[in-house]
């Protein structure tokens, strides 16, 4: 019998994107309304006078969340606001969704209610309409899918691969408080199944819980943009971990960064349960993930537009690509950034 010598590559060896990028990289657009395509948060079609975004985001049951500590009803609005924070850092506003669901026959039509009830709550909080979408049977578990449809105007629309040497660095909102979140909350998955008897306890941790179980988007933000008249350089939503993001608009820019340890903001709660847990502050801020906040870049002219913004904090600066992605400890230390961000394979 000839053997099968046929090659097989394991999707681990390229990661999320270089397997997106292996898959598509045979699918130029045809279309001259298809502004945009893979590669950034969303795709951009070309309506004329404004731009439509698009993005597409699955959660998985088992991989995306578990249902032990995440009531259905937050899962329902987390995976609308997963979706919409895409759509914001396109610097786009939001205005339909898509829901698409496969469920076992474990759920009942109340529970989906419960999940529904969620997503009613996100589709009021940020002015969107629910449009459409699926529902089919799953042999296991549930997984959700969701489609968010946003629209800009075209001198306002922003990449990640914009970035310019020289552009300063920015984020909103703090980093690792959602990580920490999942880190209590797994420890207590794994006290009450060694001891169901165990009452949960959160630590009266409601900030670093909710920032996990129950994260916002950032629309007040993209709105105050329009407020001072700010169209940033390039931006990206810090999904995977700031770390990350931070190579993506490098990467997608061709540029390198250099950032100040002392500018990524951390919440006391967030900075007081890491030592708690024996870890390094700044590096659950880089790596977390989950965050939903948004990093940016502004032309240096601009910044006096973001500096008295209350959540806004410059972070660091854009360099030249032979200079790398730095970090500039508070001890005055200069160390090579590592994205160590979540992996979705």
């Amino acid at each position: 019998m000839a053997e099968n010598t046929e090659k097989r590559t394991d999707v681990n060896e390229l990661g999320e994107f270089g397997l997106i990028d292996h898959l598509t990289k045979n699918f130029p657009l045809k279309n001259k309304s298809s502004f945009k395509g893979i590669g950034d948060d969303a795709a951009v079609i070309d309506n004329g006078k404004k731009m439509t975004v698009i993005s597409t985001d699955m959660l998985v049951e088992g991989i995306h969340f578990d249902l032990m500590y995440s009531p259905l009803k937050h899962l329902g609005y987390k995976s609308v606001i997963v979706n919409l924070s895409d759509i914001y850092a396109m610097n786009a506003i939001p205005k339909q969704i898509t829901m698409s669901l496969a469920f076992s026959n474990r759920f009942s039509v109340e529970a989906l209610e419960e999940f529904y009830s969620g997503v009613k709550l996100a589709c009021e909080r940020y002015n969107v309409d629910l449009v459409g979408g699926d529902t089919t049977s799953s042999p296991k578990g549930i997984i959700i899918s969701v489609t968010a449809i946003g629209e800009v105007e075209k001198d306002k629309l922003t990449y990640r691969s914009t970035a310019k040497v020289g552009d300063v660095m920015c984020v909103t909102g703090d980093f690792g408080a959602a990580y920490l979140g999942l880190q209590i909350l797994e420890r207590e998955k794994q006290i009450f199944a060694s001891s169901p008897g165990v009452q949960p306890d959160l630590e009266d941790q409601s900030y670093l819980v909710g920032r996990q179980l129950k994260p916002e988007a950032q629309k007040d933000m993209i709105e105050t943009f329009r407020k001072v008249d700010l169209v940033p350089t390039s931006m990206i939503d810090v999904s995977d971990g700031l770390a990350s993001e931070i190579f993506h608009i490098c990467k997608k820019s061709g540029v390198g960064a250099f950032v100040e340890e002392s500018g990524v903001p951390i919440h006391p709660d967030a900075e007081m349960m890491a030592l708690k847990f024996r870890i390094d502050p700044i590096a659950c801020a880089l790596s977390g993930g989950e965050d939903y906040e948004l990093l940016f870049t502004i032309d240096p002219k601009d910044v006096e537009k973001v500096k008295y913004i209350a959540g806004i904090y410059i972070m660091g600066e854009i360099v030249e690509a032979s200079e790398g992605i730095k970090l500039h400890t508070k001890g005055g230390n200069i160390h090579p950034i590592k994205a160590q961000g979540w992996k979705h394979f």
